[in-house]
């Protein structure tokens, strides 16, 4: 069964975790209590299965895959048998166990059932699970700074992210759903923003940060897209990165064109891309 874990008893979910190689700094934060979250287990005293949920809605299963009983009840997780779920949860899973064929195999019974029995027209039944691809980067710092020489907005006016402007983000993306507060923010995490007569145009933030790595939160308003304000105000969040000694992350479903291609821009690399899934509501 999947046993919710104590936040007391985290130590064994982070000592898993550091053998899972893929970006999983959402995870991490959750396990560090730097964010909210979830995290569920085989065995409440020695867990060898392991599934963290952040509270945006991404999550991440890994660990011993053969466990029947754990996969009986992440099976019904997965399909929202319960119907407990009511928004959207993006799951990735460690590539290095057998994950992959159990959630496809558990997406195809599951949208084969619900495809036989459904008056919704399927593409607008949000009870199935969608595959999708999930895309890690690496940095590589010398085509960043060929990239900002042809395409930072120097007439941009950049600021440091402060708390009125944490408080007052809005967008799908933003700081407040990655961090426990305001102040854990603004001693912890690091943004800027881009402003256009006086707006907030564009943000890029620290959605993760560790000793020695910080993943690119982005989030621009629809007005004022097309003008290279993300790329100027991402720009402004790797130089602070490079300053800091940490190593800029990036991370992105692949069907996001806009991020994966602003990614790139900035200069990043594909380094890995493994299925997402979008979870059954």
């Amino acid at each position: 069964m999947m046993l919710k874990l104590d936040s007391r008893n985290y130590a064994a979910a982070s000592l898993a975790l550091e053998s899972v190689h893929i970006n999983t700094l959402f995870a991490g934060a959750v396990l560090k209590g730097e964010t909210s979250g979830e995290v569920y287990v085989d065995n409440l005293q020695q867990p060898r299965t392991f599934y963290v949920a952040h509270a945006y809605g991404m999550s991440l299963v890994f660990g011993d895959s053969g466990n029947a009983d754990f996969n009986r009840s992440l099976c019904d997780y997965i399909t929202n048998k319960a119907g407990e779920r009511h928004s959207t949860e993006w799951l990735q899973a460690d590539p290095a166990g057998d994950w992959t064929p159990l959630i496809d195999s558990i997406r195809s019974m599951h949208n084969s059932t619900l495809k036989q029995s459904a008056n919704l027209p399927e593409a607008e039944d949000l009870r199935r699970i969608e595959r999708n691809t999930r895309v890690n980067f690496t940095f590589n710092r010398e085509a960043y700074v060929l990239a900002k020489e042809q395409w930072f907005r120097h007439d941009a006016e950049i600021v440091r992210m402060t708390a009125e402007l944490f408080s007052n983000q809005d967008g799908g993306v933003i700081a407040r759903f990655f961090w426990r507060d305001q102040e854990h923010f603004l001693t912890s995490g690091a943004g800027f923003t881009l402003l256009h007569e006086g707006k907030n145009a564009s943000t890029a933030f620290s959605a993760y940060r560790t000793e020695n790595q910080l993943e690119i939160g982005i989030e621009s308003a629809a007005a004022h897209r097309g003008r290279h304000y993300a790329f100027s105000v991402c720009a402004a969040l790797i130089d602070y990165c490079l300053e800091h000694g940490l190593e800029p992350v990036w991370g992105c479903r692949q069907e996001n064109e806009p991020s994966y291609r602003l990614a790139q821009k900035l200069g990043f690399r594909v380094s890995l891309t493994l299925p997402y899934y979008r979870l059954a509501q």
